[in-house]
């Protein structure tokens, strides 16, 4: 626990957090109809299961447009506090990116992504933040989402993203939550997070909120100025339900010079326990604390 924490506020655990990210990428590419999406889809049914209060999948078709295939994809639900009168939602999408269109070796570009930071960091930090609720159960009613489809899009088209939190926002499996964390490429281990240009639009009182934990606990990747406009699962949340979503991304890994998005490079060497850290910190200092009023 970070010095001068409230007692109340239990530890997150950026080392087990960096084992759920590893874990996930010992199974492959898991991209939708791969053999790693079925047995990591499992391993997530498993490990959620054990510590949910419920937990379920909401299952829906896609067909993707770039090559006409059409897959039968899984959000994954776990509930925790289901009945407490403040409800927020936290995401992820577990799903990585079919073709590394953006990989410097042409002749790679078709071959499926292991998304160790692009699909498996955000899910690891929630995987975390399961095992805490469990042991302590959180002051408020949270559902955890690990969506489905968000990386089949076709560039250039980013409506054609974010599939699976389109689906959830227009069949609401829940009652609407107050409000909803997203988080997307956080294990970098050169972690810059700038606040996200419709997280601010969407919900500016929750990201004053989530940024003003991470300056008073110290945590150097938040920084207090603006960052470019991204489409996101937060984007759906907000216009298909209404769902206020505010994303935690860190769009530029590692730097402005150099890319490993949708390439060969995204892989857990290029990720930290520490990144992880930090964003699992905000956020469960963010549930725990009971200053943090609605």
């Amino acid at each position: 626990m970070l010095a001068g924490c409230k007692s109340s506020v239990p530890t997150f655990s950026g080392d087990m957090a960096f084992q759920f990210l590893e874990q996930q990428c010992a199974f492959g590419p898991r991209n939708p109809g791969s053999e790693g999406y079925a047995i990591c889809k499992e391993y997530y049914l498993q490990k959620l299961g054990a510590v949910a209060d419920t937990i379920f999948t909401q299952s829906f078709t896609l067909t993707e447009t770039r090559t006409g295939e059409t897959y039968s994809l899984s959000n994954i639900i776990a509930r925790f506090q289901p009945n407490a009168e403040r409800q927020i939602l936290l995401g992820a999408h577990w799903d990585t990116r079919p073709w590394a269109d953006r990989d410097p070796d042409i002749a790679r570009r078709d071959e499926p992504i292991l998304g160790a930071n692009d699909g498996a960091s955000g899910v690891a930090i929630l995987m975390e933040c399961a095992e805490i609720f469990y042991r302590h159960p959180p002051p408020i009613g949270v559902t955890i989402v690990l969506f489905d489809g968000e990386d089949l899009g076709r560039e250039g088209d980013p409506e054609s993203y974010a599939q699976g939190s389109k689906y959830f926002a227009e069949h609401l499996p829940i009652s609407k939550p107050e409000s909803a964390i997203i988080l997307d490429m956080v294990g970098d281990t050169e972690l810059n997070i700038p606040i996200e240009r419709n997280s601010l639009k969407q919900n500016p009182q929750l990201v004053r909120k989530l940024w003003k934990i991470a300056e008073e606990l110290k945590l150097p990747a938040f920084k207090q100025w603006l960052g470019p406009t991204i489409y996101d699962d937060h984007v759906p949340l907000w216009e298909k339900a209404g769902i206020p979503a505010v994303d935690i991304i860190d769009f530029r890994y590692p730097n402005r010079f150099t890319n490993y998005w949708h390439t060969h490079q995204d892989t857990p060497i290029h990720c930290s326990a520490s990144s992880l850290a930090q964003v699992g910190d905000v956020i469960i200092h963010y549930l725990y604390d009971a200053t943090q009023k609605k």
